[in-house]
């Protein structure tokens, strides 16, 4: 028998679920859409205050590292105070944030409210998954509800370069974190109209101990991907923070196993629907935060392009996103999970080789010409990017909508909580790996492969923003500087979109031959009482 039990609205009318789904689903698209909304900022960003290239992958990073570190404790902390709580103290903490950040008078100040709003979204995430999967107990009505759920998580990533492009051309840079205080108000008042009372479980304790101890393994593994991907690496600093990493680690593992109720129950990854959602997960939004970031980087910085525009380019990706995750999800019964994340995944593989494609035709000729020529060359191959793109998306899209449902239905109703941090951790490493290891790489390639021409700066070997900065101002003189930055820069991109190419594919493979014994009805993987 559990302690989890049902208050006075144990079972919701079909309005009060749907207007739960409306909320919940409008505080993860602010999630999500903060998660990327500084992908097209960040050149901005870095200018106006004065950040250096580290600073800038931080402010980045910060918010992604702390939320995954705290997801797991704050998911079995809703499942002891209530999930409604704290899906209403997330989005007051986020909302605080959001004011703190948009105001912030340098780069640590940035980095720090960018952290604060990672506790906010760390209370909210596993709130929004585990109150729908409470809510909807109709096992079809429910998967269609994740999936609307799970694609307006890729949508709002994929919308968070295009919304931060277009306020950076009509506002100042705070607006990209102030939008999110009116959406913050709206979901607090819908969530006190809409969200169902139940009585959480008092007598379950929360460990707060083993949340800081995924908190530090995380935070080490990434420091030590970005320490290993970047020039220059320091490999005394990369093998502290791996053994840093793992004794954290085995700490933790060896804490939940003692607990009567842990953070984290390794029993759910034996079944392999479950653990196939998780890197499905993890696959998704490493394959999306890497293109976001290397495309919109690349576009911005060698192509010539205003955040706007990098934004809307990057959007492409959800045009197949969309429609493909509400369709997986609402014939998931019929087509099974193997086909849907692993094939999904093998879709987005392809597509991304297309988007590499596309680009390397279009400026094979045009790094050894002048700078505008990498504009006109990048906009004969948009046509073939776009579309590369939109086939990518709908490979992501498929593969999420379900991913997030074998998670969510393959564990008990009272592990709700559990199972939903599980996910959104999957979603927030995916991110992290994404950002610090393509991120780390792409200035590494950079680095690493450049050609200057005599009586460059040496600023401009370390980073292209720095670079077409300084050709931008030093006239004919320059154009050789931009030329050489242009071409390395390219060379590390095409390399980076390969790669997230590889992971995609490796990933199709592993989910395959980890669902190959699961049929297409979703009662397969079902959790039963």
């Amino acid at each position: 028998m559990t302690d989890y039990t049902l208050g006075p609205l144990a079972r919701p009318t079909a309005a009060q679920r749907w207007s739960l789904l409306a909320v919940v689903s409008l505080g993860l698209l602010l999630i999500a859409l903060d998660i990327t909304i500084l992908y097209t900022a960040l050149p901005t960003l870095t200018r106006e205050l004065g950040a250096t290239a580290a600073q800038g992958l931080w402010i980045i990073n910060a918010y992604p590292l702390v939320t995954a570190g705290l997801l797991l404790g704050a998911g079995t902390l809703g499942d002891r105070v209530g999930h409604r709580r704290m899906f209403l103290v997330g989005l007051l903490v986020f909302g605080l944030a959001s004011l703190a950040a948009a105001f912030s008078p340098g780069a640590a100040a940035l980095i720090a409210a960018r952290a604060c709003q990672a506790v906010g979204a760390a209370a909210m995430m596993p709130a929004t998954l585990a109150l729908i999967r409470l809510a909807f107990e109709d096992e079809r009505e429910r998967n269609l509800a994740i999936s609307v759920w799970a694609s307006l998580s890729l949508v709002g990533a994929a919308m968070g370069p295009l919304v931060g492009g277009f306020l950076l051309a009509h506002f100042w840079w705070g607006s990209v974190f102030l939008i999110n205080v009116p959406v913050v108000c709206l979901a607090i008042v819908g969530t006190l109209l809409c969200a169902p009372r139940r009585r959480p479980g008092p007598a379950r304790p929360w460990d707060l101990w083993s949340s800081l101890l995924g908190l530090v393994a995380l935070s080490s593994l990434v420091a030590a991907i970005k320490q290993a991907a970047g020039a220059g690496s320091s490999w005394p600093g990369m093998l502290a923070a791996l053994a840093a990493a793992g004794a954290a680690g085995a700490a933790f593992v060896r804490r939940q196993r003692r607990l009567a109720y842990p953070l984290l129950d390794f029993s759910l990854f034996r079944n392999a629907a479950f653990l196939s959602g998780v890197l499905g997960a993890i696959f998704v939004t490493f394959a999306t935060g890497g293109l976001l970031l290397a495309i919109a980087q690349r576009f911005q910085l060698v192509a010539g392009y205003t955040p706007l525009q990098a934004g809307l380019l990057v959007a492409a990706i959800f045009l197949g996103t969309l429609p493909s995750s509400l369709l997986g999800g609402a014939f998931l019964h019929r087509i099974g999970l193997r086909w849907l994340i692993a094939g999904g995944l093998a879709v987005a593989a392809l597509g991304v080789l297309l988007a590499a494609h596309a680009i390397a035709l279009a400026t094979a000729d045009a790094s050894a010409q002048a700078p505008a020529a990498l504009a006109r060359a990048a906009a004969t191959g948009l046509p073939g990017l776009v579309a590369a793109l939109a086939l990518t998306g709908a490979g992501l899209g498929a593969t999420i909508s379900v991913a997030s449902t074998a998670i969510v239905t393959s564990a008990p109703p009272h592990r709700a909580g559990m199972a939903s941090s599980v996910e959104e951790v999957a979603y927030e490493f995916g991110n992290l790996i994404a950002v610090a290891l393509l991120g780390s790489l792409l200035a590494g390639l950079y680095t690493a492969g450049v050609q200057l021409p005599a009586g460059a700066p040496a600023a401009a070997g370390q980073g292209v923003g720095q670079a077409m900065d300084w050709a931008a101002q030093a006239g004919p003189a320059g154009a050789a500087v931009a030329q050489a930055a242009a071409a390395a820069f390219d060379r590390a991109y095409l390399w980076v979109l390969h790669l997230v190419a590889a992971v995609l594919a490796a990933g199709a493979g592993l989910t395959a031959w980890l669902l190959r014994r699961h049929g297409a009805r979703a009662a397969t993987f079902a959790y039963k009482e």
